[in-house]
């Protein structure tokens, strides 16, 4: 007679971390965080180290304190949940493609291709430029932007809220268009039963009193580039003459935070070689200047540039991101915001239980549009002839779109498998991976560390925050919700 086979246990993928004293693991599959009492937490080191039948697991838990009853009834949760599981068990399920038809979310409407300005380390103009503007239009016309708003409310199907982003170059180079862009859409959504929302970045060297008054009338949404004090500035946000920003745009985005009423002004920091003082600048922005939020990006390039942040240099960044860490979360135990959106993001997240197929929307439920109507993944991959995925004449180009979007899934990145934190970066930005390796589907492992260091830190926040102040979560969550 054959032996009868007897069910094993085992480990199932996490990463264990604590917070507060309290054990916690965060199950990969699931994207979803649990607390653990000390019998699980004796139980799963146990596995660890080797596979353990069903009488076995029960009575480590007995052992432990549990009863019968109690200890059978966690061993359903642990396999359901997948924290444990069996020698038979099927593989770790890795997130499932959205349909190929899946309907548009967001358009990022790049209204212009031209800029005043000229940064540096910029992904559009500076040495990393992919996109392949030379004989294409400058400027968006009023046609291709009232196309574009068609194409939304059309490919957006069934939802019942879109967003447009207005895009540059220079977004405000173009303003009036994006006044009667916006006024179009507002009469085109209401009459399709929908919603649509509105938000644009800006470098605000060109803001003027009627510009402010109509994004706060219109309650239309402002993230800010700009790198922090005068010095930081003027480093690399630079006019073609040389000459810095700083001290045009400081009295306008006072008049802007001061006189917006309708919606939150945020600001972006790129990170580069000798701007990587990330605490002052988050104070003079936050502080000083009035930001809402402040959030941080390391600058995108293939690495030789003399602005590419080096190793060294993003340690210093990670350290101080961690003290504005220890901030957001003293601030959040007291019932208060904070304004670090690279936490604040971050938290979101892990709240919502993201599990990502793709780092980001770009090719799913967002494109980005070109002054000439070609579509491409995102804005980034603007006016690059080798990236586009239809055009708004045409439509998009499934083909096109089902192969990008096939290589940056997140299964299909080798490397990612064995990473802990692939639900929530499923292998980084797809424009950095082409800028870095030449492939938009490749992992952007020059950060891995990193993300994973970062990601750890704000799962400790969350599971501090679930311990001692879990009513921040909910409201958190529902200013989420709303925003």
């Amino acid at each position: 007679m054959e032996p009868i086979s007897v069910t094993r246990y085992r480990r199932g993928e996490m990463h264990s971390f604590q917070s507060v004293g309290q054990e916690f693991m965060y199950l990969v599959s699931a994207g979803s965080i649990f607390a653990l009492d000390q019998a699980a937490t004796n139980v799963l080191a146990r596995l660890d180290e080797r596979e353990m039948s069903h009488a076995e697991l029960v009575e480590a838990l007995v052992a432990g304190g549990y009863d019968g009853a109690d200890a059978e009834e966690l061993i359903r949760e642990l396999r359901l949940v997948r924290g444990i599981v069996t020698d038979r068990g099927a593989p770790e399920p890795g997130p499932t493609s959205p349909p190929a038809d899946f309907p548009l979310q967001a358009l990022v409407l790049n209204i212009t291709n031209q800029c005043n300005l000229a940064c540096t380390y910029c992904y559009e103009f500076g040495a990393d430029k992919i996109a392949t503007p030379a004989g294409k239009p400058k400027y968006m016309t009023i046609d291709t932007a009232k196309t574009s708003v068609d194409f939304l409310l059309e490919q957006s199907r069934d939802r019942g809220a879109v967003h447009i982003t207005f895009f540059g170059g220079e977004t405000l180079m173009n303003f009036k268009l994006l006044k009667e862009v916006v006024l179009y859409a507002n009469e085109a959504a209401a009459a399709a039963g929908k919603t649509i929302g509105f938000s644009l970045t800006t470098n605000a060297t060109l803001l003027t009193d009627e510009i402010i008054a109509f994004l706060s009338d219109n309650g239309i949404g402002v993230t800010v580039s700009m790198d922090g004090p005068p010095d930081l500035q003027d480093k690399h946000r630079v006019y073609k003459t040389g000459k810095g920003t700083y001290a045009v745009i400081e009295p306008r985005l006072r008049k802007l935070i001061a006189n917006h009423k309708t919606r939150a002004i945020t600001a972006r920091v790129t990170l580069t070689n000798g701007v990587t003082d990330v605490v002052r600048i988050y104070r003079h922005l936050k502080d000083d200047i009035g930001f809402h939020e402040v959030g941080f990006a390391p600058v995108t390039t293939s690495g030789d540039h003399d602005y590419s942040i080096n190793g060294d240099g993003m340690n210093e960044v990670l350290a101080q991101f961690h003290e504005l860490a220890d901030e957001w979360l003293e601030y959040a135990l007291r019932g208060r915001m904070h304004g670090f959106t690279n936490v604040s993001e971050t938290i979101g997240e892990l709240l919502a239980g993201v599990n990502k197929s793709h780092p980001c929307g770009a090719g799913l439920g967002l494109l980005g549009v070109s002054p000439s109507g070609d579509l491409s993944p995102c804005h980034r991959f603007t006016d690059a002839d080798t990236h586009t995925l239809g055009n708004l004449e045409t439509g998009i180009d499934q083909d096109k779109r089902e192969d990008f979007l096939s290589r940056g899934h997140v299964t299909a990145k080798y490397e990612c498998q064995t990473c802990w934190a692939r639900p929530l970066c499923a292998g980084g930005c797809h424009h950095e991976a082409f800028v870095r390796y030449g492939d938009t589907g490749h992992a952007n492992l020059h950060y891995c560390d990193w993300i994973r260091e970062w990601t750890d830190t704000c799962l400790k926040i969350y599971g501090a925050l679930s311990a001692l102040n879990p009513q921040f979560l909910e409201r958190f969550a529902e200013r989420k919700a709303l925003s």
